[in-house]
């Protein structure tokens, strides 16, 4: 079963079921472990009529909260956001809600741009490829021709605008303000063996149609086709090194919390920008005193999330409610920095559907719009089906006093010490936060909204983990090189959002996985010299 494998990847989501994919022509050994399970469609909340109430207990963003054999535990208390994580093939892109867009070619160049934070050691250019080879195989849909991006092709036509997108596009049309189909790694057409959407629902429950794109459906089976092995209830302790600092396995708990050793030529991490820095921090030695891959001292540091500021507006007129993809139309009219409005960098506009009928009663007993007493039903009446809104992502800016450590206490089920989060909200993310929801009520007031409820930050905004273990070409100053190679273990390679150097203003799933196309090239077009 353990026998020594050419390539082991940790993690089977976005990057590490990419990366496996891209490999497997090389037609290496190649085995990828991944704590979590498969899951089937079947078990998703959206083949039943209690999808809300599931939604919220086992397959809650939160592991503190689904509390599952196969999540470990965060320790958020010292962060105002909490943390987002799913253990399982797939990972995030099974609760993800599929909005799809890319990094714009500024978000590379934030020090030559704006003086803050740093240059990324490669550009849009470098990476447009990958994008481009990423949308074919996640299936992607939109319209091609948004003028806040270089152009780029669409692989499906976008999703229907709906009620709520036209509403809200006329409401940022009468502004003058750009919108813009959103990009969705939901599929509009029948793709690739899988069967186009069919509307059932919110996609942040996991999608039963098989229309949304997580990784599960879209790489694996063609990855597992090509020959990887992909082993699931596969814990990893810690990764192991010889005395010439080489990587050389793991330790890892198989679902009978059995230990065992699993050796390997190449190690590659793709355990999102929690996960990645927790188990290098844990892989310490006497030779890495301070963590795996750790002489920078940044392993664990420049933890970015993205701060989101949620608004939504009620209205007299029926809208979707909770049918159809969450997300329909995006705004980048505040993406790039304007001095004027005090604050670097800025933020996309995701516009979303409605929600469901038991969010939309909890959202309003908790606001006070829907009151005990004879006008209870009609108030219910007045919100459900009648609300839509938006998110704004508001770009990050990477500082070293956010980070994920090791808790001293707290362990996961095989005493694996979990991670533990220190994240203070910055100044510039607060006025962006402010602008943007200044912004936003203009665009509901706008669209003929009656009323609007605002939330900054959104507590439960934690789902993008980016900057933990940053790429750059100086070992000081980083912790991978410019195509993912740890500088300080030769074998040893990260391919997920922990690599990020900065967090642009746009969900990362895409550009993660991009970047993990283009590690996987770099490596196979130096596997004569891999470790030089």
């Amino acid at each position: 079963m353990n026998e020594p494998v050419d390539v082991l990847i940790i993690g089977a989501g976005a990057s590490g079921a990419a990366v496996a994919w891209s490999l497997a022509e090389t037609r290496m050994r190649i085995l990828c472990l991944e704590q979590g399970d498969w899951v089937k469609s079947s078990d998703y909340p959206s083949n039943g009529r209690d999808w809300e109430a599931r939604q919220l207990g086992e397959f809650n963003f939160s592991p503190n909260r689904r509390k599952s054999p196969v999540d470990y535990p965060v320790n958020e208390s010292g962060s105002p956001i909490k943390i987002a994580n799913f253990n399982g093939v797939g990972g995030g892109t099974v609760l993800y809600a599929g909005h799809f867009p890319r990094f714009h070619p500024s978000d590379f160049r934030v020090r030559s741009l704006d003086g803050v934070a740093d240059d990324w050691p490669l550009d849009y250019r470098t990476l447009e490829p990958f994008y481009a080879e990423n949308d074919r195989m996640m299936g992607i849909s939109g319209l091609s021709g948004d003028p806040a991006y270089p152009p780029k092709p669409a692989v499906m036509p976008p999703l229907p605008l709906g009620r709520a997108g036209a509403t809200l596009a006329r409401g940022l049309n009468s502004l003058g303000w750009h919108w813009w189909p959103s990009d969705s790694a939901v599929a509009t057409e029948d793709y690739d063996g899988r069967a186009r959407c069919i509307n059932l629902g919110h996609c942040i429950a996991g999608c039963a149609q098989g229309a949304k794109a997580s990784t599960d459906i879209t790489y694996w089976p063609h990855a597992i086709r090509a020959g990887v092995e992909l082993r699931t209830r596969c814990r990893v302790r810690e990764i192991t090194t010889n005395d010439q600092g080489m990587a050389t396995g793991v330790v890892y708990f198989d679902a009978d919390g059995v230990e065992h050793f699993q050796a390997a030529e190449v190690v590659i991490l793709a355990s999102n920008g929690v996960g990645t820095p927790r188990l290098l921090l844990n892989s310490a030695s006497a030779r890495f005193p301070d963590g795996l891959a750790n002489s920078s001292g940044l392993v664990g540091r420049n933890l970015m999330f993205h701060p989101y500021a949620s608004l939504q507006g009620y209205f007299d007129e029926p809208l979707d409610g909770y049918r159809g993809p969450g997300n329909c139309i995006w705004s980048q009219e505040f993406y790039e920095t304007d001095a004027a409005r005090g604050f670097l960098r800025g933020y996309t506009f995701e516009f979303t559907r409605g929600r469901g009928p038991v969010l939309s009663a909890l959202a309003g007993m908790s606001s006070g719009r829907i009151p005990w007493g004879a006008d209870h039903h009609g108030a219910y009446r007045r919100m459900f089906s009648r609300s839509t809104g938006m998110v704004a992502i508001c770009e990050d800016l990477p500082e070293a006093h956010n980070t994920v450590t090791l808790d001293p206490t707290l362990t996961d089920s095989s005493g694996i010490p979990a991670p533990r989060i220190n994240y203070t909200l910055s100044e510039n993310s607060q006025r962006m936060l402010a602008h943007a929801v200044a912004r936003g009520t203009e665009v509901l007031r706008a669209a003929g909204a009656r009323e609007v409820s605002t939330e900054a930050p959104l507590a439960v905004g934690g789902w993008h983990l980016m900057g933990t273990a940053r790429m750059g070409t100086d070992p000081a100053r980083s912790v991978v090189n410019e195509w993912g190679r740890s500088h300080d273990v030769k074998n040893l390679f990260i391919v997920d959002g922990s690599i990020f150097v900065t967090s642009a203003g746009v969900n990362p799933t895409s550009t993660i996985q991009a970047l993990a196309l283009y590690i996987a090239d770099s490596m196979k077009k130096r596997l004569a010299n891999l470790f030089d």
